[in-house]
């Protein structure tokens, strides 16, 4: 029987993010997928690929993850987009009630700093209420450095200071993201569990970002864990997938490419 694995997520409709990315990622990895939809978010082509936000109705939240999980066996779940506070009450409860083995979170935080009001009020609630409960966290590079609350991340020793205050603050294992950000050839993040701080290394391929590899990445984590792979294990085979999906990504109007999961091979 395939193992399953679930992405709480929301919709990035042209494929490239999102809940779409994390079941492309699940399947491309031998793992049965299953999505709940948390907010529905649509590119607008007429104000430069802004994102409009829609959120899923909490109630609608708390049936989806009560649907997929009376219908499957499901230990492992990934937690993507949430978007307002009440979509973190719905989920936090959920998460609460089941007995979820691995809860990997894609910690995405709205506020750089300079969003006061409802971006900070939801980041602050995914930071008291989700964190806790999450096993694996994959931070970006500004995700690493406000959960760490450090001034700044210039090099990859930082980037390994970062995830060893993430890990003790909330006894998470740590897979922290570099990406185009640090200066070097290299696409580098590192893992860090408590016992062992490893940097997972790629060639970069090109300096801009490209959407989609961060869900990429938790959701491949997502699908090994469920697999009964161990968090090291798990965390080289989704900064494998990654750079195959960003080598192969696929292009559109948009500024910025998408990842491309399907030319994969372990």
């Amino acid at each position: 029987m395939t193992h399953v694995a679930l992405t709480i997520a929301g919709s990035e409709t042209t494929g490239g993010a999102g809940a779409q990315a994390d079941l492309k990622t699940f399947h491309q990895l031998g793992t049965f997928g299953t999505a709940a939809l948390t907010c529905i978010v649509s590119f607008d082509p007429q104000n430069d690929w802004a994102h409009r936000f829609v959120p899923v109705d909490p109630q609608v939240i708390a049936d989806q993850i009560e649907a997929t999980t009376a219908v499957h066996e499901i230990d492992t779940v990934k937690i993507g987009m949430l978007g307002t506070p009440a979509t973190i009450d719905t989920v936090a409860a959920s998460l609460a009630e089941r007995s979820f083995t691995n809860v990997v979170l894609d910690p995405v935080l709205i506020c750089k700093g300079q969003e006061p009001g409802a971006a900070l009020d939801t980041d602050n609630a995914l930071k008291e209420k989700i964190l806790p409960l999450a096993t694996f966290v994959t931070p970006n590079h500004f995700e690493a450095l406000t959960l760490s609350g450090m001034d700044s991340i210039e090099s990859v020793e930082d980037l390994a200071e970062a995830a060893r205050r993430i890990h003790d603050t909330y006894d998470v294992i740590v897979l922290a993201k570099g990406g185009v950000v640090l200066d070097g050839p290299d696409a580098v993040d590192v893992f860090h569990d408590g016992e062992q701080t490893i940097e997972l290394r790629s060639p970069k391929i090109g300096e801009h970002r490209v959407s989609g590899a961060g869900c990429t990445l938790a959701a491949a984590v997502t699908a090994e864990l469920a697999k009964g792979a161990s968090p090291l294990e798990a965390a080289r085979t989704a900064k494998a997938i990654v750079t195959s999906s960003i080598e192969h990504r696929q292009p559109g109007a948009t500024p910025f490419d998408a990842v491309y999961q399907g030319a994969y091979q372990a």
